[in-house]
């Protein structure tokens, strides 16, 4: 097992990462501060790993659960609403611990009914895929999305725990899998060149499932995102870094309609428009584009904008990202690899002649 910690103060905790973390329990019984427990998970999630944690839970007199839809179209206020059903159904007090065992939609969910439920109770993420392991289980965003935008609706709150089992990406989609590695590919480019270079020599065993290279990777990422978050909890200025590609990639899921493409997906196809971006600028050459979109062919992700959508679907979807400041679209661009800069000042020929160089109509 391998421990990382997230540097916040009092609102520090640890990542744990390793094989057969599930079945330990006493990982549970060291960071879950109170006797009441509601495990909140999927209908895809539940059948495999349920089981198993709620035997490490055992411990705990009082343990409920809740399974909710499988999706990103589920990730609103009504389902989120279902938490606090049970929660409040089941007599949760201000000492129970909410467990979210699944990806990034159930761990953004659990996050943000932690954050609401009686002001805010202890939750504790057991990130289930790569993309949950990788991003949204670590920095405390939590949130629920909108029909006008994506994670429009949310809260900073931090995590007692991350509880990353490696084990469980055997049981992941391969497509799920590739989403995943969208995010992995992402440090690289913003703030880790060396690690961009290992991907590049090394996504074959990725995609392969070798458990020392997802190892690595997963730690290595968390560890970079850790660091980020560390110095800028509140993405009051440096860690906005870590949404290189997302602006373009919200746009793609909320036109599209959530769960139409996988958040890495889009994400993937967002980077590559922020990299040609960052080379209209001058800031990076065509050799880095390329890098970037040689490493997205490997790992079977796109670079290119559906079909169907316009450059005017991207000017709209961006304008209400919750990245608008004062009336300025801010993105993510690179100066150079591994050196991300955040930037309000783009010339609007730039972006769409960017956009076009994607696809976009």
């Amino acid at each position: 097992m391998h421990r990382l910690d997230v540097d916040l103060g009092e609102r520090s905790y640890p990542i744990l990462i390793g094989s057969g973390l599930l079945i330990d329990s006493s990982q549970f019984e060291q960071y879950i501060r109170g006797k009441q427990v509601l495990v909140v998970t999927n209908e895809t999630i539940a059948p495999l790993y349920l089981k198993t944690v709620l035997d490490g839970l055992k411990a705990f007199s009082k343990v409920d659960v809740v399974e909710l839809p499988d999706g990103e179209a589920f990730k609103t206020l009504d389902t989120v609403n279902r938490v606090f059903d049970s929660l409040l159904e089941n007599r949760h007090d201000r000492g129970t611990t909410i467990v979210a065992l699944g990806g990034g939609v159930i761990g953004d969910m659990s996050g943000f009914a932690a954050a609401c439920y009686q002001r805010g109770v202890d939750f504790v993420q057991v990130p289930t895929t790569l993309l949950s392991q990788v991003d949204s289980s670590v920095g405390g965003k939590t949130g629920v999305n909108h029909p006008l935008g994506k994670n429009m609706i949310g809260a900073f709150y931090q995590p007692q725990l991350v509880l990353i089992d490696i084990d469980t990406l055997n049981t992941l989609p391969d497509r799920e899998l590739s989403a995943g590695i969208a995010e992995v590919i992402k440090y690289g480019m913003i703030c880790d060149p060396a690690f961009f270079g290992w991907l590049e020599e090394n996504m074959d065993l990725l995609l392969a499932r070798d458990p020392q290279a997802l190892a690595y990777a997963v730690e290595r990422s968390c560890a970079d995102k850790a660091a980020v978050v560390a110095e800028d909890e509140r993405e009051s200025g440096r860690r906005a870094i870590l949404n290189f590609g997302h602006t373009f990639g919200h746009a793609i899921e909320a036109v599209q309609g959530y769960g139409k493409w996988l958040h890495g997906e889009a994400v993937a196809a967002g980077m590559v428009m922020a990299a040609e971006l960052s080379c209209l600028r001058g800031w990076i050459g065509k050799s880095e584009v390329e890098r970037l979109r040689a490493l997205l062919t490997k790992a079977s992700l796109p670079q290119q904008s559906p079909e169907d959508m316009t450059v005017d679907d991207y000017l709209n979807a961006m304008s209400v990202d919750k990245k608008v400041q004062d009336g300025k679209l801010r993105l993510v661009l690179l100066r150079a690899l591994g050196d991300a800069q955040i930037v309000s000042d783009t010339p609007k020929d730039q972006l769409v002649e960017a956009l076009r160089a994607c696809g976009a109509q």
